[in-house]
């Protein structure tokens, strides 16, 4: 167990640094700072927290997950696919400024999030209360980026 939750953080937080890459200097743009935001959009630290939080409590769910899996390819494809979307957010709207593409990353990665958590909720029980903070995240954040859209 210890292993994977090892290799499961090392995978999230390296995520979370390519994306931050992109984040940081947009978040500071005039670009983004011209833009009408929701009212509801938190302050830039909770970012940062609600990330953390979210990448640790993900790589339990997913080393608890792995081991009871039936189908590995299948929970490593739905894995990666998030992997990419979440690394991808960040430079389509912050660097590309792409803000639909941005919306259609981001509701695919709510989209998928929800999968993992409704599907394997059979399996884990109680246990996928770990990826809750994350779906709900991921609702916060692509109402932000819908509100971006339909706004500006």
């Amino acid at each position: 167990m210890i292993y994977r939750l090892i290799l499961f953080l090392i995978l999230n937080f390296t995520a979370l640094a390519l994306g931050g890459i992109f984040t940081g200097k947009g978040v500071l743009s005039d670009w983004y700072i011209g833009l009408a935001k929701a009212p509801w959009t938190p302050p830039g630290w909770v970012f940062g927290a609600a990330w953390t939080s979210i990448m640790i409590c993900f790589s339990i769910y997913m080393a608890y997950l792995w081991p009871g899996a039936e189908n590995k390819s299948f929970i490593l494809a739905l894995y990666i696919v998030q992997w990419i979307l979440n690394v991808a957010w960040s430079p389509t709207f912050f660097y590309y400024q792409q803000i639909f593409a941005g919306l259609m990353v981001i509701t695919a990665l709510t989209l998928l999030i929800g999968f993992f958590l409704f599907f394997y909720w059979p399996e884990l029980k109680i246990k996928s209360g770990l990826i809750v903070p994350y779906f709900l995240w991921l609702l916060v954040a692509t109402s932000l980026n819908g509100f971006i859209f339909f706004k500006n």
